[in-house]
């Protein structure tokens, strides 16, 4: 099977994303793939998450001051490798600002990367150089959309990047793989505004991944001591729907070389 390469997008901040790319690289992790999780926000919050204490970031692979080898942090969990960053990474614009291609500077420098059965990436809340590194690094990708409106456009305006993306780089894959919504509430007005918006909407409301992600303590808690979801409270709802979203990732994985060995048989 080839690699995967799934980034986590949404240019609305606080909407769960490094949550998820974290999950759903653990998760992955954790059925025996082996994973890289890759920080494409300058936040490094994946850095913070996971208590990385490393020289050599993103920002050194994009600049070419070190090789993807040097960068990679090994064994952050069983089956899961990373590529951290740091606040440093704000400054890729200036910096690579005479680069030829700068946008494909990330799938340039991971050209030869093995080793992997998928790579997921934590992209940034806007739609900056790291971002469109992700975009054109990616196949698929998971838009988690917090239940308001603010995270609605943001989906949108996403979306809409993402179609010029394809529309200057029509040889490259990008598929949206699922809308996921997070902080949801059965019994809160708002959560069921936004999940009906998201249901109408044509583009975003085909991929909706539903329940999504319900409102759960046990994430900030998770998060404040270093651990999955899993780790520290593998019974909780927040556990059981992350569990749901991996389970949905690798059916999709499956289907999709249904279809390759379908039309394998097809061409003998």
């Amino acid at each position: 099977m080839p690699m995967r390469k799934i980034a986590v997008v949404n240019m609305k901040g606080g909407v769960g994303k490094t949550t998820t790319a974290v999950h759903v690289a653990a998760g992955l992790a954790a059925r025996g793939q082996r994973v890289l999780l890759i920080d494409a926000d300058p936040q490094g919050n994946i850095g913070h998450t996971f208590r990385l204490r490393q020289p050599l970031t993103i920002e050194h692979l994009l600049t070419g001051d070190a090789p993807v080898e040097a960068v990679i942090v090994r064994g952050v969990r069983e089956g899961m490798d990373a590529i951290p960053s740091t606040p440093a990474a704000f400054s890729l614009e200036r910096r690579l600002a005479g680069e030829t291609q700068r946008e494909t500077i990330l799938a340039r420098r991971l050209r030869n990367l093995t080793g992997y059965d998928a790579v997921v990436i934590d992209s940034s809340p806007a739609m900056n150089l790291l971002t469109y590194n992700a975009l054109l690094y990616a196949e698929e990708l998971i838009v988690p959309v917090g239940m308001d409106l603010m995270a609605i456009i943001g989906a949108r305006q996403t979306l809409n990047g993402v179609a010029e993306v394809k529309d200057l780089w029509p040889d490259r894959r990008l598929d949206l793989l699922a809308v996921l919504p997070t902080f949801t509430s059965a019994t809160n007005n708002a959560t069921k505004a936004a999940l009906e918006a998201l249901e109408q909407d044509p583009q975003m409301g085909p991929y909706l991944c539903l329940p999504g992600i319900r409102q759960c303590i046990d994430l900030n808690y998770a998060t404040s001591q270093r651990q999955t979801v899993w780790e520290y409270a593998p019974r909780s709802r927040a556990a059981e729907d992350y569990t749901r979203l991996v389970d949905f990732v690798i059916r999709q994985e499956q289907a999709g070389a249904h279809v390759i060995q379908e039309k394998a048989k097809t061409a003998v």
